[in-house]
């Protein structure tokens, strides 16, 4: 009875496995590809727009030591980099006291930190991913080839073997799209952490000026 149930069930597998073939896997990956050149190029296009004007923020913190917070606000606008963003909510408090400057300054790093990180889970996914989906798709390919080699002997050999070839199509095509949406990642992943230091070490610059100076004159120019 069991073994019944179980030669019906490997059979209704068998049949769908079949039925599905590995072209649809390969439409799989062709779509992923071209999510993975679209989020690979709007994040490209943002670090761009947001990279970092170290000329900007060496004249702000000149500012900072020379003027007060106010003038060295002015200084970053207009720039949307991390390390500005984190540089704004920092000096926006100064006013405030150096408490609420330290206060401020991680919540504004995380938040940054967030905003560049966006979509990037997608490509590592997609890069841990692939391969495997490849491969699945080349065992359904195997599996219809072997199915169709008991089926009609040895005269089907050479068909049988061009569908092998065919199948194997799949993994190539899965690491082809897994290596760029890997190396993006990684190179994506950096520029954030590179960015995050940045951005730590402005703030404690930032942090370290505000100490110097008196409160009176930290907020003259507010």
């Amino acid at each position: 009875m069991n073994t019944d149930t179980d030669t019906s069930i490997d059979a209704t597998l068998l049949d769908i496995l079949l039925r599905a073939g590995s072209h649809w896997v390969l439409w799989l990956l062709i779509v992923l590809s071209l999510l993975a050149i679209m989020v690979i190029g709007e994040r490209l296009w943002f670090y761009i727009e947001n990279r970092k004007h170290a000329d900007k923020l060496r004249v702000m913190l000149s500012m900072l030591r020379d003027k007060g917070a106010e003038p060295a606000i002015k200084q970053l606008a207009g720039d949307r980099s991390m390390e500005a963003t984190v540089a704004r909510a920092c000096l926006e408090r100064a006013v405030q006291g150096v408490e609420s400057v330290e206060e401020h300054r991680q919540a504004a790093i995380e938040a940054e930190r967030t905003r560049y990180e966006k979509r990037l889970v997608f490509l590592g996914t997609l890069g841990a991913n692939a391969p495997f989906v490849g491969l699945f798709g080349t065992v359904l390919g195997i599996i219809r080839s072997f199915h169709d080699l008991a089926g009609g002997g040895l005269q089907n050999t050479s068909l049988v073997m061009a569908g092998i070839g065919e199948a194997l199509v799949a993994t190539a095509v899965g690491l082809v799209v897994a290596i760029p949406a890997v190396a993006t990642y990684n190179a994506f992943t950096r520029h954030v952490e590179t960015s995050t230091s940045a951005s730590e070490s402005l703030a404690h610059e930032i942090l370290a000026v505000l100490k110097a100076r008196k409160p009176a004159e930290v907020s003259k120019e507010a």
